[in-house]
């Protein structure tokens, strides 16, 4: 799996976090920077830590899932992509609150709730055999960066763009998931 590949893999598990930062973005009158800062190491923080619990839970099984390794790949970038776009098209708009401080029980389950599903893409490095410490550290850069931006594109522009970036990032994740499968069974050779 080449850097390109990573890094949009980076930026559709970001998406969620970048959702729920221009959420909190919205709640602020001004940008609290102490926030922003908070909610970005955070989000990808664990961004960046699931996928090493992943792959190395994926490692310990990889003779057991070494030959349906990009059917594996396939079903958990499309479940995950595809939950991505049903979450943004069928939640509700809650009321937005005022963000005045960082409030830690609930950046941090926020954190591991737009995380969950770099554990499953953590399994698909595993058996596609990636090297776990880049990709790791470019999944936390890209969604400490998409966190810093979610919270003042939310303060500056409002909530029109939390369902749309959902629905990129989970067509992001669903299109690696048929690139990769199509590779592996050799029906899509120029990929």
């Amino acid at each position: 799996m080449g850097i390109a590949e990573l890094f949009l893999i980076a930026v559709g598990l970001s998406m969620d976090a970048f959702a729920v930062s221009v959420c909190k973005g919205l709640g602020m009158r001004r940008i609290n920077v102490r926030v922003a800062l908070v909610l970005a190491v955070l989000f990808g923080g664990f961004q960046g830590l699931m996928p090493v619990l992943g792959w190395f839970l994926g490692n310990q099984l990889l003779w057991l899932i070494e030959p349906v390794d990009h059917w594996i790949a396939f079903c958990l970038l499309g479940y995950i992509g595809g939950k991505m776009i049903w979450d943004a098209l069928h939640d509700d708009a809650d009321e937005v609150e005022e963000v005045t401080g960082v409030v830690w029980g609930e950046f941090l389950m926020l954190a591991v709730a737009t995380s969950i599903d770099a554990l499953a893409v953590g399994l698909s490095f595993a058996a596609l055999s990636v090297s776990i410490a880049p990709a790791a550290l470019l999944i936390f850069a890209t969604t400490f960066v998409l966190s810093l931006v979610g919270v003042a594109v939310g303060n500056y522009f409002g909530a029109r763009f939390q369902a749309p970036a959902q629905v990129v990032g989970g067509v992001v994740l669903i299109c690696i998931g048929v690139k990769t499968l199509l590779e592996h069974l050799a029906l899509a050779p120029w990929l």
